[in-house]
Parts: C-alpha cells; structure tokens; sequence
C-alpha cells in the first residue's frame, strides 16, 4: 500500500497528494512490485534500499547510498492480540534523498507514523526531512516508554496472582513479558546507536532548530533503554523466586505424603504379622483382643507421627 502526504507551507497543514512531488512523504506498507517499481522510477533512487526493508530481520542501521540515505529502526509492534503485552519489534525504513524526498518502509501498519499521518505532531513539516527523521526517533522512543509502563503495570498484577496461585499458565505469562523486554532491550539499543551516528551531523545535516529535539530524543531512549533492562531483572528474579516456590511445594507435599504412608503402614503391618496363621498366645482369648489390638496399633501410629513431625518430615 503506497500513500503520498505533503504538508503545506502557509498552513502547516498535512494533507493526501496523489502524485508524487518534492518535498512530499512517500509512506509504504508492505508494498506491491508495481508500488516499489513506481517509487523507483519517479524518485530515482536504489530499489535495493526499498527491497531490504521487506525483510523482517533487518537491522537497525544507517546505510549511504548514491543519491539517498536509508536509516533503519526497530519500532514495537503486538505480535499477538490474544496475549496482553507480548510484544516484538519490527524494522521501519526511512529513505531520505538528495531530491527532497522522504520514503517510509514498514512491513506491517506502522502505529508509530499513525500521529504523523493524522496530523496530530506538531512542527510536522514533510519538508523538513532531519526534524521529520528525528520526530519519527522521539516517537518510537515515546512508544516504548508507553508499552514498558503497561508492562509495568502487568507485572505487578501478575504477582499478586501468583502469591495466590502458582499455576503454570501465569509463570508462562511471565515469561512471555520476560521475552518481550529482551527484545525491547535488543532494539532500543541498536536505535541509540543510529541515533548516536546521527547526532554527530556527519550522515544528515543538522539544524539549530532541531537541536533540542535531538537531545529530548537521546533522553528518552536512555531512560527506555534503563526501564526495560530494570523491569527484565525484576521480572528475572520475581519468575526465578516463584518457580523455586513452585519447586518447594510439589517437595513439601511429595514429604508429606511420604509421611502419612509411613504412619498408616504401621497399622497396616501389624495387622498383616497378626493375620498369618501362628499362635497369638493369651491375647487371643480375650474377649476385646480385637480392640486392643487396634487401640495399640492406632497409638503406636501416632507415636511415629509425632516423631516425623518433631523430625519436620510431615
């Protein structure tokens, strides 16, 4: 799907353009073969920078061609709606080129450019490339930060859950949030080094203006960076300090059954020696024998209990 937007200069104002023109914002996703072939012919740049963005796998990068500058990020993206918070990161691909266009590259509905496209950043100009390029950073940077506080937010609910019921399915929700901060951790630290090439003003120029907008930026993805890697250590400990928990109950109820079948096994084996077929002596001839027999048996089998419990093995 291809949209073309371009910002007026009086107004400020963004709007839906169907012919490619300067100083527009060309927004691709997931494009068709004739799309790609279109962008291509008309803005002249490499189709191979295009094309490399279709890969789910590519990495955070600035990468310098001919005519134009490809910068690659990671942004957040929910991999499964039926799951709160499991989350990966896919590539978003800006293309910046010496004929004063801007091309955007995402393999899926990016969220991200969503403020963008309903106008809703303000000092958005399609004309202005590096703040628009340095916008789209603070964005994504703004959108980890948003999805690290509802995860925040869901670990805390998790453990109060668990300190009632350590079922598996919550430790597996755990681990799925636990996998969601590793990739968090992965891509925010790529996209501070891209960031961190741009700051230097040797890939793209810099202006003035977009000083203090690059700086918010740095900011902000240094305090994503230091949340996720926070929370993944709090979630490390909390998941490990549960699954011992887990591990100590099935012990402590594996001990006490072990316990109870030594006690009830006395009564049972006293039985057993006086059911053969040998000569009881006196006790056979009284009258309660019978009585006795289980009042000796049944108090024996307490005596072993208090034992296997002053002994803590039940």
């Amino acid at each position: 799907m291809i949209k073309i937007y371009k910002s007026d200069v009086k107004t400020e104002k963004l709007s839906i353009i169907k012919e490619i023109e300067p100083d527009c914002w060309i927004d691709l996703t997931n494009p068709e073969t004739k799309e790609i072939d279109r962008i291509v012919k008309e803005t002249e740049i490499d189709k191979d920078l295009i094309l490399k963005m279709l890969d789910e796998e590519e990495l955070p990068r600035i990468e310098v061609s001919k005519n134009a500058t490809l910068i690659v990020i990671d942004t957040p993206f929910l991999s499964d709606s039926n799951h709160k918070n499991k989350y990966k990161t896919y590539p978003l691909g800006i293309i910046i080129t010496e004929n004063n266009y801007i091309i955007t590259i995402s393999i899926k509905q990016n969220n991200v450019l969503e403020d963008f496209r309903n106008g809703s950043i303000k000092t958005f100009m399609t004309s202005k490339k590096t703040r628009f390029l340095i916008q789209i950073l603070l964005k994504t940077a703004s959108s980890y930060l948003k999805i690290l506080t509802h995860i925040n937010k869901d670990m805390e609910e998790k453990e109060k859950i668990l300190s009632k019921s350590t079922q598996n399915k919550h430790l597996i929700g755990l681990l799925d949030t636990e996998k969601t901060l590793v990739y968090f951790i992965t891509s925010l630290k790529e996209n501070d080094t891209v960031l961190d090439r741009l700051s230097k003003g040797n890939v793209l120029p810099l202006y003035e203006e977009d000083i203090d907008l690059l700086e918010d930026t740095v900011i902000e993805y240094k305090q994503a960076i230091e949340m996720s890697g926070i929370y993944k250590d709090i979630l490390s400990s909390v998941t490990n300090t549960y699954a011992t928990i887990v591990s100590n109950n099935l012990n402590m109820a594996m001990k006490f059954l072990a316990g109870i079948t030594i006690v009830f096994s006395i009564p049972t084996m006293i039985a057993s020696f006086l059911g053969m077929n040998v000569p009881l002596g006196k006790i056979a001839t009284y009258d309660f024998s019978f009585l006795i027999i289980s009042i000796l048996s049944f108090v024996l089998a307490l005596v072993i209990a208090y034992w296997l419990k002053k002994k803590d093995m039940l």
